[in-house]
């Protein structure tokens, strides 16, 4: 899908960059976007205020009547698709199919929370101890106003979708983009002030570690997606404050071909999964265990569909993979290659920068005859490498794939599809697709998803994504019927009805 270039966002700095400022540079062609602000500790603790004071206003709206705000908002943002788009490229380098999944990854996301939210966020009735003298609801309420610290690779989904539960729960926004991809962000948060949503219901702060450090110091509830070395900071700075958080972190997503797998559609998920969006992807394919039957015939696929893939900064889906969007993600890249080859891997496809391209394109590499000495099994890479394993039978793949630290996502490829979620239940994961990239259940936004281990704390998606915004606060009321002033919870008329209770629950249920 073409993209027609966007006019340059309007930054507090037109100048040039000073220890205030960040710079932020189109990593294709190094033209300089726009500047934005370090928002310093003043700022950000007006920011809170004005949040505070929009809160209540918000969360006094019906969950319908905010629901329809967001509706218009995601028609606005569909409608202006192109501009949407063109600025997610610009900032991360990404192929207009990267851009386009992202649109439609919130879409997806608007769709499903909207009718959903109003009948999940209802108050709730549960059993009483004494059913009809007694009984027991639970009511959903919002935190307040939830920080939210978004990266730099998909710059819109993982932004604004965890942005759109958080808001149907009645919170208010305030959302710190990366230093790398601030404007996507702004030009979202600018479509939602024209499509009606309330002045300060969701404002951005900019800035580097520093600012993030502050919104957590200020905020209700944080939600934080980024690496887990700077999850753990947060889930500690967090704690010292005793609010709540939710953390979606690294991964190393092993995918297992078993050798009943078809290899066509195995080999080429392989290429698909590990060079989406260039490999910056948390849940990118990034180590393959192959049934040694079958090995040598899909490494051999394998290669065949990375030499059909097509790389380039051009417009269009039909371009496989676009452009790393860091240098420092093209280094370890590059390092973990090296590493392997250092320590007995070979290299039998690709790995090359590609410089007519652009500065931080760079080849598939495949990988074979690798292990878990190497960084590349182990590490999380975050770059297009597809380190391929031979393994002698499927339980061999469960206990290499769970030999690791993180615990996001696995796939598994098997025609065999009892077998498939048999194997699928022992990997040490959050979430696992049979068949299927590891975005397949990105995708399906009704699906919880998150991390085990050092992969993150809690689940974006489903209605968990939308109770992790709430906090749960239970009233129960006793109707006074047959109640006696007492000074002890077990008079004798209580004694007797907690005894007959137990009988009758012993044979009715729900009660």
């Amino acid at each position: 899908m073409a993209s027609k270039p966007a006019k340059k966002p309007q930054s507090e700095d037109t100048g040039k960059s000073s220890p205030s400022t960040i710079d932020v540079k189109n990593p294709v062609t190094g033209e300089l976007i726009g500047v934005v602000p370090k928002t310093d500790q003043k700022t950000i603790a007006h920011v809170f205020e004005q949040a505070q004071d929009a809160f209540p206003r918000w969360a006094a709206l019906s969950v319908a009547q905010r629901g329809q705000m967001l509706r218009k908002w995601g028609d606005l943002m569909w409608a202006e698709q192109n501009r949407v788009m063109r600025m997610i490229r610009d900032e991360t380098g990404k192929n207009d199919t990267g851009a386009f999944l992202e649109l439609i990854g919130l879409d997806n996301t608007l769709n499903y929370y909207i009718p959903q939210a109003p009948k999940l966020l209802a108050p709730q009735r549960r059993p009483s101890l004494f059913p009809i003298i007694q009984r027991s609801r639970v009511f959903f309420k919002p935190h307040g106003v939830v920080g939210i610290i978004s990266p730099w690779n998909y710059p819109l989904f993982l932004a604004l979708g965890d942005a759109v539960p958080a808001l149907l729960a009645g919170n208010v926004i305030v959302l710190k983009p990366s230093e790398f991809t601030p404007f996507t962000a702004m030009v979202a948060v600018d479509l939602m002030m024209q499509a009606g949503i309330p002045q300060n219901v969701v404002q951005i702060v900019t800035g580097d570690g520093t600012t993030g450090k502050a919104l957590i110091d200020l905020a209700d509830y944080v939600c934080f997606t980024g690496s887990t070395a700077t999850g753990r900071k947060v889930a500690v700075q967090a704690a010292e404050r005793l609010i709540p958080y939710s953390l979606e972190l690294g991964g190393k997503d092993p995918m297992i071909v078993l050798e009943d797998a078809n290899l066509d559609i195995a080999s080429a998920s392989a290429i698909m999964n590990a060079c989406e969006n260039a490999g910056q992807m948390c849940i990118s394919t990034e180590r393959v265990y192959v049934a040694e039957k079958i090995y040598d015939e899909y490494v051999g696929r394998v290669v065949d569909y990375a030499k059909s893939l097509t790389m380039g900064a051009g417009d269009g889906l039909d371009v496989h993979m676009g452009s790393m969007t860091t240098e420092r993600e093209l280094l370890r890249t590059e390092a973990h290659i090296q590493d392997a080859l250092n320590k007995g891997a070979e290299l039998v496809f690709g790995g090359k920068r590609r410089p007519e391209l652009g500065p931080l394109f760079i080849e598939p590499a495949v990988l074979i005859h690798v292990d878990h000495s190497m960084m590349v099994m182990k590490d999380e890479t975050f770059g297009p490498i597809v380190p391929i394993m031979k393994v002698s039978n499927e339980q061999e793949a469960i206990r290499l794939a769970n030999d690791s630290e993180y615990g996001l996502s696995a796939s598994i490829y098997t025609r065999d599809l009892a077998r498939g979620e048999r194997l699928a239940v022992q990997l040490e994961t959050g979430s696992v697709t049979i068949n299927r990239g590891s975005a397949g259940v990105a995708a399906s936004i009704a699906l919880p998803w998150g991390g085990d281990k050092a992969s993150g704390v809690g689940r974006r998606g489903g209605p968990e994504g939308l109770y992790r915004f709430t906090k749960a606060q239970s009233v129960f009321t006793d109707t006074l019927i047959g109640t006696q002033a007492s000074l002890t919870l077990l008079d004798p008329l209580t004694l007797f009805g907690v005894k007959a209770m137990r009988v009758v629950r012993r044979f009715v249920s729900d009660i």
